[in-house]
Order: C-alpha cells, then structure tokens, then sequence
C-alpha cells in the first residue's frame, strides 16, 4: 500500500516538474516570438525623439511643408537634434536672449555674421525642410546654403487722415488708416562657421525685399526711380548683397565683409523679425540704413571685439562715387557747369568698438559709423552714438540707444536766395538734387531751416534717443515700452524744426517660431511746430502739417517660411 502511494506521489511530482518545463518553454517561445515581432505604434514626437522627424514630416512638398508648421505650433523652438555640433564655443560668453520671443540671440552689432556662435544651416526654415528630400533641397544642404524669408502684412488706425503721408514723420506707416504689405523677404545665405577654428570659412547673402518698406533701404543710383521718380506705394529693393571671409586664426576670429549691408549698429534694422515692435522709432527711422562697402569685424578676445570699415557713403551706390551731372542753373550756392550727382558719395570711414561681459547681460557698442567730410548728400550723415543692453533676469532687460548725426553745408531754407533758387529753378535745376538736374521728383534729400538767415548753407543735425524695456512673461510672449526724445534743431531730416516726443507700447505674440503678431499703441507730439497730417510730397504744398499730437494703434503678422 505504502509503495503504490509513493508511486503515485512519484508520478504526480514527475507530471507537475514536467508540466512546469513545458509552461517554461511555451512561455519562453512567446518571449522570443514577442522579441521578433514588431513594436506596437507609438506616435512619433521629434521634440522626444529626433530621429522621428523625416517620419513625421512625411513626403511631397506640401505634405512636408504643412506638418512642419503643424509640429511647430504652440512650442517656443525647433526641435534639437542631439547630434548636432555646439552653436557656440564653450568658453564664449553666454548667449542672453532666446528668439521667440525675442527678435535677436546676441546683443545686435551689425557688419558681420555673428563671431563665435554660427553655424552652417542654423536657420529655422519650413520651406527648407520641404525641400530636403528633393534634389535641389539636398544639394543646397550640401553646401550649406539656405533659401527662406518671411511675409508681413501690417494696418493701422489713427488720428491723422492725410493720404498718403500723413503719419510721417511716424514712418514703416507713413499712410494713415489702411493695411498694407509691409515687406516680402527672400534671402539665400551661406551662413561662414565662426564656432570653429580651424580653417577659413566663407559666407554670402543675397536678399530681395518687396512692399512698402522698399523706401527705407533704397539707396540713390539702385532701382531708385521707383522711390525719386515715382513715389510707389510698393516698390522692391536689394538691401543686402554680399560675401564674408572668416579666417579664424586671427585672435579669436576676423570677419571680411565685402558688399551692400545694414549699417552698424542699431537696435532697431529695416527687416522684420528684427525688431521688438512693428513701428520704429524715430531715432532710427531718420537714422543711417545700409552702406555700400568693406567692413572687417576682429575679436581681440571673447569681450572685446573692433570693427573697421571702409565704403562710399550712406545709401549711396558706388556708380556714384565719380559721377558728374551737368548743372543746368549754375548759381550762387552751385556756380559750376557741372556737380557731383551724389556729393555726399565719397570714401567713407566706420570705427566700432563693442565690450559683452562674461555672463553676456550687459553689451555696449560705441560707432562712428560713415564719417567723412559730410557734404550734404542723398543721406551723407556723420554718425556718433552707441547701444547698450542689460538683462537683469530671464524676464527682464533693456535697450538703449543714443547719437548725434550731421551733415554740411545744406542750403538754408530761411534765406531769401535759397527760396527764390528753390522757386525759380525747383523744376529747372540748381542743386544736384532738383529735378532737371537729377530727374527726382520726390522725396528728394531735405533742406535746412538753419538760425541765421543771412547764410545760404548751414550745418544741420539732428540728436536721437530711444530705449525698450522688455518684459518676457514666458517663451512665446513679450512686452515692449518705447520711450523716445528726439530733436531735429534744423528741421533737415523730418521736414520741421522741433523737438519731438514717442511714447508706444507692444505686445509681441508668436504662435510658433514662423508666425509672430505685434500690436501696438503709439503716440507721437511736436513741441515747437506742427508737424504731423501733411503730404511732403505734394507738388503744390496743398497739405502741410497741420497737427502737432498724433496716436497711432497698429499691428502686422509676420509669416516665416
């Protein structure tokens, strides 16, 4: 009996042990079937897992081009691929600003590719990722080229009805009352590595702008006639065309430039994104805009670093260095047969000197930016001033600008002689400038209304300040304060000789890195004289300025692709 239960026992023990293998081995078969199989669908996120992104993104142009603003949507950046190089060196002071929402990642000093912090292909473009699969899209990445821009629209509603002009000396909307498109922007670049050190490098940009914004980059002798001629709404301009050599061994880097590029060194520039608000400030609005020439930028070290320039005057195209015109009315201001056509194209010389600390919130850049003997001009200013920035925190910073700008000898417009050469040969000729003389019938440089009436010419300048203080409550929203003095003694840049005050405030939303809205409320005031509500460019003077308040609500939507 004992022995048939252990046989029992014996058996039961064998069956579980056997039953326990073969459950080991089916689960084991199952693991392994398991391994072989494919993963269920995860969806992908390139913000998690960058490698997802051509995934994502798909093929077709369009197909491509939609799921990248789609992926972009609501987030303050592009995705980061982990394998990328550094954007910066290691030891270079670090970078203040992050765009959105700001307009800029380094403090702004012109003349150069930024030292130091750029990458090839580092721009943030839709239209170049829907290209990336195609042939001409993986050539341009190749080689390090990169072809975007942007759209923008803007409107405004205010208390001057003059049409067109009558927000002026309030420009980037001088026509009250109306929507307008501001600038349509293409660049192709080739951005230098100014991260390495290595081995020389070399860049180029080639930029075309259409839309309203054309008439404050047009320089005298470039597609000009749309701006001096015509007086277009819209018109098109090139207010960068050049090339850079890097060559990294001089200290901590030496740019070339060679070309038609944004003066030096603003806070402010022409282009869009550039800039916190929609409007521009008055100081830069009748400030120096592009230059034509060589400009070299050296980093003596990661703080210091030192620009020299050489060019043919603001807004001057080089045709126009040794040009003569005939005078068709010699006079006593102009008693020659013939005059320069531009007096103010001649060599031309800028000095900067900018300092960044080694945390990067605090930046200072002081310029003599054009100088030369300033023979009144197109737009011929001798310019003094420096910006500079502080950033307090993440949060918080500020920018500020001052300068003082001339020109000489600029007829008198408070002289009795002057005004009958102004009357008698306005159509006739007299100054390089008039309209038999240089087929301008608009916009032409401005005359002085200089204190002394006995003289014909007098010096004229003008004295500019303005500042942003920004407040970035989170990484797609910011807000601007502009306050603004600016003094025009002779009445030579804005048309009337007055002091003026500029109080705005803005609002910049992106929805996305490519789609920025920036509404604003300015207001404007003249203390001396009117000067807002008139139409300079009428050739009857039916509408001089007739208001000395102005308040101006405006926005525009920026479109990057």
């Amino acid at each position: 009996m004992r022995t048939r239960k252990r046989g029992a026992i014996y058996l039961l023990l064998a069956a579980a042990i056997g039953s326990a293998v073969l459950a080991g081995a089916q689960t084991a078969r199952a693991a392994d079937v398991s391994a072989q199989a494919p993963a269920p669908n995860v969806p992908c996120d390139p913000y998690k897992r960058f490698a997802c992104l051509e995934e994502f993104l798909g093929t077709g142009f369009w197909n491509r081009l939609i799921n990248y603003y789609a992926l972009e949507w609501g987030q303050p950046g592009a995705p980061v691929d982990p394998a990328a190089p550094p954007s910066r060196r290691d030891y270079w002071p670090a970078t203040p600003m992050p765009t959105p929402p700001m307009p800029f990642t380094e403090w702004p000093y012109g003349g150069t590719t930024p030292l130091g912090v750029t990458r090839p292909n580092s721009i943030d473009s839709p239209f170049m990722e829907a290209i990336a699969d195609t042939g001409p899209g993986k050539w341009l990445t190749d080689n390090n080229f990169q072809l975007y821009g942007w759209v923008d629209v803007g409107a405004n509603i205010g208390s001057s009805t003059t049409k067109p002009g009558g927000n002026a000396p309030a420009a980037y909307l001088y026509t009250p009352n109306t929507v307008q498109l501001d600038q349509l922007v293409v660049y192709l670049d080739r951005f230098p590595d100014t991260v390495q050190k290595d081995h020389v490098d070399w860049g180029m940009r080639l930029s075309a702008i259409y839309g309203e914004n054309y008439r404050y980059t047009t320089a005298y002798g470039l597609a000009s006639y749309q701006l001096l001629h015509d007086n277009k709404v819209n018109g098109y301009d090139f207010p960068m065309l050049y090339g850079e050599i890097f060559l990294p061994q001089a200290f901590e880097g030496l740019m070339i430039r060679a070309g038609r590029y944004i003066s030096l060194p603003d806070i402010e520039a022409q282009l869009a994104p550039n800039n916190y608000m929609y409007s521009h400030s008055m100081t830069y609005t009748y400030d120096n805009y592009t230059n034509t020439g060589i400009q070299t930028t050296l980093a003596l070290d990661k703080h210091w670093m030192v620009q020299v320039g050489v060019g043919d005057g603001t807004e001057a195209s080089i045709q126009h260095l040794h040009a003569v015109i005939a005078n068709p009315n010699p006079n006593l201001l102009y008693p020659g047969a013939t005059f320069k056509q531009d007096p103010g194209s001649m060599p031309t010389y800028t000095f900067c000197v900018r300092w960044d600390s080694e945390d990067g919130n605090d930046d200072v850049n002081a310029c003599a930016n054009d100088i030369n003997t300033g023979e009144w001009g197109y737009n011929n200013l001798q310019w003094y001033g420096f910006t500079a920035y502080h950033k307090w925190d993440d949060k918080w910073h500020i920018s500020y600008e001052f300068y003082h700008e001339s020109q000489r000898n600029v007829p008198n417009l408070n002289n009795a002689y002057v005004q009958h050469l102004n009357s008698l040969y306005g159509t006739d000729g007299g100054t390089p400038f008039s309209a038999a003389a240089s087929g301008i019938l608009s916009n032409a440089p401005g005359e002085a209304l200089c204190s002394n009436p006995n003289v014909l010419t007098c010096t004229a300048g003008s004295y500019g300040t303005t500042f942003y203080l920004n407040y970035s409550p989170d990484p797609l929203n910011n807000f601007s304060i502009r306050p603004e003095f600016y003094w025009d003694p002779q009445g030579q840049r804005t048309g009337t000789a007055t002091r003026y005050g500029n109080f705005a405030v803005g609002w910049q939303h992106w929805w996305s890195p490519q789609v920025e809205a920036r509404p604003e409320l300015a207001y404007y005031h003249s203390f001396n004289a009117p000067a807002f509500n008139g139409n300079a460019n009428d050739p009857a003077g039916r509408f001089p300025a007739n208001k000395s308040n102005e308040v101006i609500l405006s926005g525009d939507i920026i479109w990057h692709f």
